[in-house]
């Protein structure tokens, strides 16, 4: 296998033979810095719609831009090493995902400069990202899709599905700044329909197999996924220890469900990644990031994946089918 030095080294080699006029090309196409709290696998999902939104304005990855990615893994404590990369990497605009804040704070204090273009799961100017959604101002803009506000509503769904349901869990990344409130709202909803949860907290790897343990012991009626990149970049994990379990779960995005998960219910992400397409490529037109305001989803959607639901032996209420946006059989 080719080392990265021995590539690095390759790739110099053929620079030089280059003609200068071709190199002078290579060298003004602008970079977008693709930031992400997640991984690559977990990506692969959301990027077709991002490329096709910069397709739609002209511009082409590998003809006239270039994309630079890096990728945390949902390790918040290199958030700050890898955005100083991608400004060592010069590139023309960091666009920030995972709906994680300390990503877009390391993208922002990585350089006054470099517009940030973001995705969000909570409110930005709450957790002090803009002053504003309307006219952020600065360098950043991007979408907001709310993930924590939707979590009453989310575990409504879930309720109604398991009326008998009296343990619930809920699987939370205490190293996310939004898991608190999330967090409270599901407590709030629990308690409002004369339920109690147990939150189960996971940053790490091995946190999150001491969590599938100990439901694996409690034998829990329904599980409550706190949106999180962490979560997102594990999603085939997840649903699989789900259906192992035979555990009715609630998740934030329909790619769970697409995956064989039971019922999501959140914004599309289709929809957030066009944006986030459209503005970056809007920015390189020569628009200012802080004058393009934090635009909200204008839809939500629920999906539910009925073959699953067949699986675990559980008839979907009529109700939550008239409601359902998706349905996958």
């Amino acid at each position: 296998m080719m080392q990265r030095r021995d590539f690095i080294t390759l790739l110099g080699g053929a620079a030089a033979a280059w003609p200068l006029a071709a190199r002078a090309q290579q060298v003004a196409m602008p970079a977008i810095g693709w930031f992400s709290a997640r991984n690559i696998e977990a990506d692969t999902l959301v990027l077709p719609a991002f490329r096709r939104a910069l397709n739609a304005h002209g511009y082409t990855e590998g003809h006239n831009i270039s994309i630079e990615y890096a990728f945390a893994d949902g390790r918040y404590d290199l958030l700050p090493g890898i955005a100083a990369d991608l400004v060592r990497r010069r590139v023309s605009v960091i666009v920030a995902v995972g709906n994680a804040a300390p990503g877009i704070r390391a993208a922002q204090a990585a350089s006054a400069t470099i517009p940030v273009v973001f995705v969000f799961g909570d409110d930005p100017v709450k957790f002090g990202l803009v002053p504003n959604l309307n006219r952020p101002g600065g360098n950043s803009t991007g979408v907001a899709n709310l993930l924590r506000e939707l979590a009453p509503k989310r575990f409504g769904f879930l309720h109604e599905l398991l009326l008998r349901a009296c343990s619930f869990a809920v699987l939370a990344n205490p190293a996310t700044p939004g898991a608190v409130a999330e967090t409270t709202y599901v407590r709030e909803a629990a308690r409002a329909v004369g339920q109690s949860i147990r939150i189960l907290n996971a940053s790490t790897q091995n946190e999150l197999d001491a969590a599938f343990t100990s439901m694996t012991q409690t034998r829990d009626d329904a599980l409550f996924v706190a949106g999180d990149p962490f979560f997102f970049a594990r999603i085939g994990q997840i649903v699989e220890f789900a259906a192992r379990l035979g555990i009715p779960t609630s998740y934030w995005r329909r790619e769970f469900c697409d995956a064989g998960g039971l019922m999501s219910y959140g914004s599309n992400a289709n929809d957030n990644y066009r944006v986030l397409g459209d503005y970056t490529a809007r920015i390189l037109k020569g628009e200012n990031a802080g004058d393009l305001p934090v635009q909200l989803p204008t839809k939500f959607e629920l999906v539910l994946n009925l073959k699953t639901a067949k699986a675990l032996g559980l008839t979907i209420p009529p109700m939550l089918l008239t409601l359902a946006d998706a349905v996958i059989e």
